[in-house]
């Protein structure tokens, strides 16, 4: 059963949810979409089944510009404005296990910017960390990982244009903590693979959900 809410974070902003598997005490993960899609895109339906086939509660949003209807992102403090409310909300109505954060591209790397101002957080989980631009892989974008205290697993395309795999690789290594990679065998960035590997869309994004529910069930346990 699905529950759809609305979250006004100002007089023209909003943020659309979808809350789906509630049950006490179970753990709860919140995800945030990238750029050029919404909590609706394939690449979260195709997902949410085995997410909450696990007992885990699963928490999706639109940022406010794709609540409108609009293409273009919203300006970094909205962003980040939206991330704080969501988890406030979630917080206070649903969380009342392990809560843990993340999304794809831009929504992880958001999550990772607000990361260290919210309490209560079990991980964040980074599908697809857009790195650095595609085609500049001189202009990193890890300072925000460094900030944060908190185990992180990163599921990333091995042929990510937005994350060169060895820059990655190197940037994780300096981290401390608890912190896992899971490559896919020549994924993209939305971890599509070429034609000849033979797997459909479906069953790799059912690999990123195993990999996900895993993850978080794991460090749920570690209280």
């Amino acid at each position: 059963m699905k529950e759809h809410l609305n979250l006004e974070l100002d007089s023209r902003n909003r943020v659309e949810l979808i809350v789906e598997g509630l049950g006490r005490g179970r753990p709860t993960l919140v995800l945030a979409h990238g750029a050029g899609n919404d909590m609706r895109h394939p690449f979260f339906e195709l997902m949410a089944g085995g997410v909450l086939r696990s007992g885990i509660q699963l928490i999706r949003f639109n940022f406010p510009y794709r609540a409108a209807g609009r293409r273009i992102p919203d300006r970094e403090p909205v962003l980040r404005k939206a991330w704080m409310e969501v988890v406030r909300l979630v917080q206070r109505r649903f969380a009342s296990g392990p809560l843990f954060i993340g999304g794809k591209s831009m929504g992880g790397r958001m999550a990772a910017m607000v990361a260290p101002e919210l309490a209560g957080l079990k991980g964040l989980v980074f599908l697809g960390y857009p790195l650095h631009p595609p085609g500049k892989p001189d202009q990193l974008r890890d300072a925000p990982l460094f900030q944060i205290r908190k185990p992180m697993l990163f599921i990333q395309g091995e042929k990510d244009r937005l994350a060169r795999l060895d820059l990655l690789q190197n940037v994780l290594a300096q981290l401390k903590g608890d912190v896992q990679l899971h490559v896919v065998a020549q994924g993209d960035h939305s971890f599509k693979v070429p034609r000849r590997t033979e797997r459909t869309y479906e069953e790799v994004l059912q690999e990123v959900a195993a990999e996900m529910v895993e993850w978080v069930l794991q460090r749920s346990e570690c209280r």
